[in-house]
């Protein structure tokens, strides 16, 4: 056997088990050695009858002392009963529906059990232990590994499939850590990592197994990244080149430094003659969208095409807007492509896009759908789409023959430890200051007591002429879920909005909007608030991104616990775009202590990176990457947030390496180079 013999060819895996492994990604011997355990349970210790702690799960080792019975008690439900003893005592044990122990347990032979001891004076029992013969020692007397499951595959299944993948692939398996950087780090070989890492014989063992495998992958993962970045910067790219202070003419306002910083960047890049791939990554209303526009009217004046990529159609049409009056008196022509835009209309526009009669065309995903042909696209933005990551960018830039510039943007601070990894194939600008007259938001944390108060502060609000947001975590009251805690139900948008209007603000204009609703309403509803027709509107995060509406100056969020630091952090920057004094309310009946700190950490500081970097401590990297939209290679045991130390040393190295052999072209990082290719399937690109 090796590490591609299909399982079905397994002793007591026939087809129908080989199916459900496969819902684990296992088909052959070599996954279940890559498919790692979640977590262990220590089973060394051995007690006897009388010393075995009650209600712990321990091992006993004692004798079958009679034949088992076995009882039918009903239909569905049989049991066995058997007696072991050892000379300190009398284990009672009790079996259900495994009927097949009334002979597989022998009257003399010694058997170790794992279970729950319980106790009732000084009577010793155990119901539905596991067991196994005194010195087989594979699923007691060890440190047993406890694997992710699906439905009919059992833990004891696994772990005999696992125990044949390590005797039989373990040592077949290719080192690609050269040993000078395995003594530098302090990791172990391949070989017992591998081993360990299924079957430890000790703790130490599997520390030493998780540390040298959390490092390869992340070595594997940063050489990848650093190819393809490679692999780009060597792309030859279009020319643009223009003043800035051109630019920065058309602007009726100054343009912070950080600004200038990014927009050079860019230039810098424009002038290379190689293809750019940038982040300019900035705190809710830093301006970026002017960095964005500085793009599009250099690829404008360079007689190329420009695509910029909003998330929601309500953000394309707000960028449409700005770009056109800020570009439209420079000779840019600006158009907009969004899934509502429909038949003559469509088809003019693409008409237009094909002939070069669009220089900056603003949309959602609809600008890269089947059909859309570009004149000469010389430069992608995608905007907010912090969840894009390799495969899609790659996708993006597939829509012109000749490779375009890309230019993304976020406006979600990932921390630097992170952004090493989602962005490691791009260079990064950071706008880390905000235009002049934006004021901080005050933030405070309030309880279901002062919800009549918040009420209260909505309408002075209004009274002084500001408009207010409220957000809710769901669409619909019949939606599953609840508090972490289990304290109340969750604020639902249709019915809470409905509840508002009646009886809590009658006399006020109140108005909704919600993901599910069609695209037309959304807008319509959006539109109506912007335009100062609502006094109140109550949303899902869809307004998260959204159109600038200056006026409004309060946010209340409802269930705050329910939503990461980042998200409500992308909310609060909802409101003090204008000149008015706002406020954000986060309302949570939460008992839980870690969701008290991730919202006390709200109200200390409107620093958009020190609160990422506090969510990436308290949440993991989850909130920042979404239900893995990123595009990155899954990673199956190292952890972005907790294994930050060993992400720096893996980064080194690899920088190290490739910097001595940029394409791994030497023979000795052949079997790197594989892995590599597997890790990365999904962006052939990267040795092409």
């Amino acid at each position: 056997m090796d590490r591609y013999t299909p399982l079905d060819r397994l002793p007591g895996i026939g087809q129908v088990r080989a199916k459900k492994l496969e819902k684990l990604g296992l088909a052959t011997l070599g996954d279940v050695l890559g498919h790692y355990p979640q977590r262990y349970e220590d089973r060394r210790e051995r007690y006897t009858v009388a010393q075995a702690p009650v209600g712990t799960p321990c091992c006993v080792c004692a004798m079958i002392a009679q034949p088992p019975t076995a009882t039918h008690i009903r239909k569905g439900l049989d049991l066995v009963k058997a007696r072991a003893v050892d000379d300190t005592g009398v284990l009672e044990l009790t079996f259900f529906n495994q009927s097949y122990l009334k002979t597989a347990l022998e009257p003399g032979q010694s058997y170790v059990f794992f279970g729950k001891v319980d106790a009732m004076g000084r009577r010793r029992s155990m119901t539905n232990p596991v067991f196994e013969r005194e010195g087989v020692g594979h699923i007691t007397g060890c440190i047993l590994p406890i694997y992710p499951l699906t439905t009919g595959i059992t833990n004891n299944l696994l772990s005999g499939i696992a125990r044949k993948a390590v005797e039989s692939c373990a040592q077949d398996v290719q080192e690609i850590l050269p040993a000078a950087m395995r003594g530098e780090h302090h990791l172990c070989q391949v070989e017992f990592a591998l081993r360990s890492i299924h079957f430890p014989a000790d703790w130490e063992s599997l520390e030493l197994a998780r540390r040298r495998l959390i490092f390869e992958e992340l070595f594997v993962l940063t050489c990848g990244m650093a190819l393809l970045k490679g692999r780009r910067t060597g792309e030859r790219g279009r020319v643009f080149s223009a003043a800035l202070e051109e630019f920065t003419a058309l602007l009726p306002f100054t343009p912070t430094s950080a600004q200038r910083r990014a927009m050079e960047d860019m230039a810098a890049d424009f002038a290379a003659g190689r293809v750019m791939n940038r982040l300019v990554q900035g705190d809710v209303g830093s301006g970026k969208t002017v960095v964005a526009a500085f793009g599009g009217w250099m690829a404008a004046k360079s007689g190329c095409q420009c695509a910029m990529m909003a998330p929601t159609e309500l953000l394309a049409e707000q960028h449409a807007r700005t770009l056109s009056e800020l570009l439209a008196p420079a000779g840019v022509r600006v158009g907009l492509l969004t899934g509502s835009v429909k038949s003559a209309a469509r088809k003019h526009l693409l008409s237009a896009l094909a002939g070069g009669e669009i220089d900056l065309v603003v949309g959602t995903h609809a600008l890269f759908s089947q059909g859309v042909e570009y004149a000469d696209l010389g430069l992608v933005i995608a905007d907010e789409q912090h969840r894009f990551g390799v495969a899609q960018r790659a996708a993006l830039a597939a829509k012109s023959g000749r490779a375009p510039h890309v230019l993304v943007m976020s406006a979600t601070p990932i921390p630097r430890t992170l952004a090493l990894i989602i962005y490691g194939d791009l260079d990064v600008s950071v706008i880390d200051e905000l235009p002049p007259g934006r004021s901080p938001v005050d933030t405070f944390v309030i309880g279901e007591d002062k919800r009549q108060r918040m009420y209260g502060f909505v309408r002075k609000q209004v009274r002084e002429g500001r408009q207010v947001y409220i957000v809710c975590p769901s669409v619909e009251e019949s939606e599953p879920g609840e508090h972490e805690d289990g304290c109340a139900d969750l604020k639902a948008v249709t019915t809470y909005a409905g509840e508002l209007a009646e009886q809590v603000f009658p006399d006020l204009r109140v108005g909704f909007v919600h993901g599910k609703m069609k695209a037309g309403d959304k807008s319509a509803a959006m539109t109506a608030f912007a335009r100062g027709e609502l006094d109140v509107l109550v949303s899902t995060t869809v307004i998260e991104v959204g159109v600038d509406v200056p006026n409004a100056s309060l946010m209340v969020v409802e269930n705050a616990e329910r939503f990461g630091l980042s998200q409500l952090h992308q909310l609060r920057g909802r409101v003090g775009r204008g000149k008015h004094k706002s406020y954000c309310v986060l309302v949570s009946a939460t008992k839980g202590e870690t969701a008290k700190e991730r919202l006390r950490t709200m109200c200390a500081t409107n620093d958009g990176f020190r609160i990422a970097e506090e969510d990436l401590r308290l949440r993991g990297p989850g909130d920042f990457f979404g239900k893995r939209q990123h595009g990155l290679p899954q990673l199956k045991v190292a952890d972005f947030a907790a294994d930050v130390e060993l992400l720096k040393q893996a980064k080194g190295a690899a920088e190290k390496l490739i910097g001595e052999d940029p394409r791994l072209e030497q023979p000795a990082h052949a079997p790197l180079k594989r892995r590599i290719m597997e890790m990365f399937e999904e962006t052939p690109e990267i040795f092409n």
